[in-house]
């Protein structure tokens, strides 16, 4: 057997020279950072790339690929260096031109994948700082080798911005994103602003959803009233839950609420308790009261805790509807189960109803005795504990016209009485050191310093006592006012007629449904009153 050698007539390197044929050869650069100094570097290499490959008559410029402030954790967010590895695909690049390892990834994975891929491709990269062409036969070793260097550096550098973060937090130092807070915007000290025409439309969401409205009815609510949200973008439902839930409407922040889970991947997730969280109280201006906050979180956790109400329902979890309020508070006396609206037709006639859940699953086997009440005479029935509860006809009359009075007169009623009580007691104090003087006991000399004092102080108190008398002086047209609105509240009613949803959801925490002619109303605040449902 005779084995004959054939010479290799082309060479594959990043040296190949013909004159015939000229390296279409490109080049890769990148800065991390967007900082004054990173970007004259950025564009220095630009210019000695452009230089090198314009001077080199072998080679021919293919193009000058940069980015710029992208980090090189990954290559999926980096457009030129794409763009790049697309052209080396179409075979219209030969030779790849790169400063290190570093500059062309600080991923090792990704570092040995397009390198192996360019290889395949019978185009080499040369690494200029670790002087390696991927061409020849021994690069990868050390390839693989910078590639680790670098990525432990960038696991480094990630791990002291992480440190530097924390501390920041720790510091109670906040970053707002202003794109994402509605209602805010950047003041002239750096701070976050009141916007008061978006800080009106928060204060509305809070107050409806403690009306009783679901997230959707309020998104839609805003929709109706043609109110706009940032960059023309739509209310939904997640928008409004965040609005809710964000404690910076309260003048808090809270920090660290997610966190990166590796400096490769960029992943953040949900902070959940894995790593420590940083509360800033009273950070900037508040939009929200704080009771009213903390009376919207607790109203979120109860909706989202919320039971299923029957067995028969397909969602194994409750959920919160706010189309009635009565499917939140009313209850079986007899088995607990909550109550629950149906339609009956009667001869052709629709009448609502409302009947004990456990009855409608299980028939009489676990509630013999639970009724079934017509909504009307229902809400009839709680209309007369409502008025009942607030004794319409007296006190409140009495404090509505106590408040008319004192709004449209503007009487100071308090400052007037405690002005006249001092000037008394310094007349008192003054006739107590006439007696003193006249008895020989005191020295008038000793005294004339006192009486200088409470001379100036009395003129004080009656040039402000003239003050008061004058802004209390009602001229005709405001007593006029004033009379035309004691008139109405006297021939006023308070008594409420109308059954209203937002209203029982305010003042009732749970209505016991004793028997189909009785129920037990419980207010908030622990009132309870037993009162009669019609037959």
């Amino acid at each position: 057997m005779e084995v004959t050698m054939i010479p290799a007539t082309k060479k594959i390197s990043a040296d190949t020279t013909d004159k015939y044929h000229q390296l279409r050869v490109a080049a890769y650069c990148r800065v991390s950072t967007e900082q004054e100094e990173q970007q004259n570097s950025y564009q220095v290499q630009i210019d000695y790339y452009t230089d090198l490959i314009n001077k080199n008559k072998e080679w021919e410029l293919a193009g000058i690929f940069a980015d710029e402030g992208i980090s090189g954790t990954q290559t999926k967010k980096r457009t030129e260096f794409n763009k790049m590895i697309r052209l080396c695909k179409k075979r219209k690049i030969d030779l790849v031109l790169c400063k290190s390892i570093s500059r062309f990834a600080r991923n090792t994975v990704d570092t040995l994948e397009y390198v192996r891929q360019l290889k395949d491709l019978g185009i080499g990269v040369i690494f200029e700082k670790e002087n390696i062409n991927t061409l020849t036969m021994t690069s990868e070793f050390m390839i693989a080798l910078y590639g680790s260097f670098a990525q432990a550096e960038s696991e480094s550098i990630s791990k002291n911005v992480s440190w530097g973060v924390e501390k920041a937090f720790r510091d109670g130092k906040v970053r707002y994103s202003y794109n994402n807070l509605y209602g805010y915007r950047k003041g002239a000290d750096g701070k976050p602003e009141i916007i008061p025409e978006e800080a009106e439309v928060v204060r509305l969401i809070y107050k409806l959803y403690l009306d009783g409205l679901t997230l959707r009815q309020i998104a839609q609510h805003l929709k109706n009233l043609n109110i706009p949200k940032r960059e023309y973008a739509e209310w939904t439902i997640n928008g409004i839950h965040s609005i809710l839930s964000n404690e910076k409407y309260v003048g808090d922040a809270l920090l660290q609420k997610t966190y990166t889970v590796d400096c490769i991947t960029h992943k953040s997730v949900k902070n959940n308790g894995e790593r420590a969280k940083y509360l800033v109280t009273d950070a900037h201006d508040a939009i929200v009261d704080r009771d009213t906050y903390n009376l919207v979180q607790q109203e979120l956790t109860r909706r989202s805790s919320m039971r299923k109400k029957s067995e028969k329902t397909v969602s194994q979890q409750g959920r919160y509807s706010g189309k009635y309020a009565l499917s939140e508070i009313m209850v079986c006396a007899e088995c607990g189960s909550a109550y629950r609206r149906q339609v009956w037709n009667i001869h052709g006639r629709k009448c609502p109803v409302w009947r004990c859940v456990s009855r409608l699953d299980y028939g009489k086997r676990y509630c013999k005795q639970s009724p079934s009440l017509h909504e009307d005479k229902l809400h009839k029935a709680i209309l007369s504990a409502i008025n009942e509860y607030y004794d319409c006809n007296n006190s409140i009359k009495e404090l509505l016209k106590s408040n008319v009075e004192q709004a449209m007169a503007g009487v100071s009623l308090k400052q007037t009485n405690e002005i006249q009580k001092r000037l008394r007691e310094i007349d008192d104090a003054r006739n107590d050191y006439i007696t003193l003087i006249a008895a020989g006991t005191m020295d008038e000399e000793a005294l004339d310093e006192q009486f200088q004092k409470m001379y100036a102080e009395e003129q004080k108190l009656n040039s402000r006592l003239k003050v008061l008398e004058e802004n209390n002086n009602i001229d005709n047209n405001k007593r006029s006012r004033i009379a035309q609105a004691l008139k109405k509240i006297d021939n006023s009613t308070c008594e409420l007629t109308e059954y209203n949803d937002m209203l029982v959801r305010k003042l009732i925490e749970c209505i016991k449904v004793n028997s189909k002619t009785e129920i037990t109303i419980v207010f908030k605040g622990g009132i309870e009153t037993t009162v009669e449902v019609e037959k």
